[in-house]
C-alpha cells in the first residue's frame, strides 16, 4: 500500500504519518516512511535516534551529482532524468521497528520553476518507491503533492488530507483536493485532527461534502505534554492509538476491495 499524506502546515500530517507507521509495522508489514516536509519533524515523532544527523536526499550534493552528472546549482547544463535510484532506499534510510525512514527534502528551490538536478533525483527516487518497491510506502509531504506527477499518482493508494476544524485548514484541503484530481489522483479521504467534540467533526463534514472523511483523531493533551518532554507519543494517548487503528483499518478494507476490483476487471481469479 502506497499511502501518502498531506494539508496545511501545522494540522498534523506528521503525527498521523508516525502512528500509520507504527500500525503498520505492528501489523507485519515492511514500511518506509518517507519525509518530504521541508520542515523535517517525522524521525524525530517515530522516536528515531539522532533525528537532527538524518541529510536531506536533496542535500546531499555528492550523491545528486554522482547519478544525475551535474552539481546542484550549476546553471544551464544537462541532466540524467531517469539516475539510478534502486539503490537508495536501503543505502540512505535508518531502520528501527520495522520501519525504515528516509528525508527528501524541498524537491525545488524556492522561487525557481526550473527542473533542477536534485528534482530530477528525487522524482526518480519517488517513482521508484511507489511503483517498484513492496512495502508499504508512507509518504509525509508538505502542504501540496510536489513530490507526486502523473507517472506516480496511479500508485497512490490513498492521498490523505489532514485538516482541523479551522477554515484556512479546510480551504488548503479544497486546494489541495483539485491539484490532485488534475493529476487524475480519485483516491482522495481526510482525515479530522484535534478534534474536541461532535460540533468539530460536523463543521468538518460540512465543509468538505465532496471528500470522504476517512477517521477523526481527538485532541489529546498527552501528545503535547509528551512530545515537550520527550517521551513516546505511542505510549501516551492510547485514544490517539485507537483512532489511527481504526483509519488502518478502514485503509487496509478498501485496499482489498480495489485488489477484488481490479481482478475482477481483468476476468482474473
Amino acid at each position: 500500500m502506497k499511502i501518502a499524506i498531506s494539508g496545511k502546515g501545522g494540522v498534523g500530517k506528521t503525527l498521523l504519518a508516525a502512528f500509520l507507521s507504527k500500525t503498520f509495522a505492528s501489523s507485519g508489514y515492511s514500511v518506509i516512511a518517507i519525509d518530504a516536509d521541508p520542515d523535517a519533524n517525522l524521525a524525530a515523532t517515530l522516536g528515531f535516534p539522532n533525528p537532527e544527523k538524518m541529510i536531506p536526499i536533496s542535500e546531499l550534493n555528492d550523491l545528486i551529482e554522482e547519478r544525475v552528472g551535474v552539481r546542484p546549482g550549476t546553471s544551464g547544463s544537462f541532466f540524467k532524468l531517469n539516475p539510478k535510484v534502486d539503490d537508495l532506499p536501503d543505502k540512505y534510510s535508518v531502520k528501527m521497528d520495522g520501519i525504515k525512514i528516509m528525508s527528501m527534502g524541498r524537491i525545488k528551490r524556492g522561487g525557481t520553476g526550473c527542473y533542477c538536478p536534485e528534482g530530477s533525483l528525487l522524482q526518480a527516487l519517488v517513482s521508484h518507491l511507489l511503483l517498484q518497491r513492496d512495502e508499504v510506502v508512507i509518504l509525509d509531504m508538505e502542504a501540496g503533492i510536489e513530490h507526486l506527477s502523473r507517472g506516480t499518482v496511479k500508485a497512490v493508494d490513498r492521498l490523505l488530507i489532514v485538516v482541523e476544524p479551522g477554515r484556512r485548514s479546510l480551504e488548503t484541503a479544497e486546494t489541495i483536493k483539485k491539484l490532485a484530481r488534475d493529476l487524475g489522483l480519485k483516491n482522495i479521504a481526510a482525515v479530522g485532527n484535534k478534534v474536541r467534540n461532535e460540533a468539530d467533526e460536523q463543521f468538518i463534514k460540512s465543509n468538505l461534502p465532496d471528500i470522504e472523511i476517512i477517521g477523526f483523531i481527538y485532541y489529546d493533551p498527552a501528545i503535547n505534554d509528551a512530545d515537550h518532554a520527550k517521551l513516546s507519543l505511542f505510549t501516551a494517548s492510547p485514544a490517539t492509538n485507537d483512532a489511527v487503528k481504526k483509519i488502518y483499518d478502514k485503509l487496509v478494507a478498501q485496499s482489498g476491495k480495489q485488489d477484488e476490483a481490479s481482478v475482477s476487471s481483468t476476468g482474473k481469479g
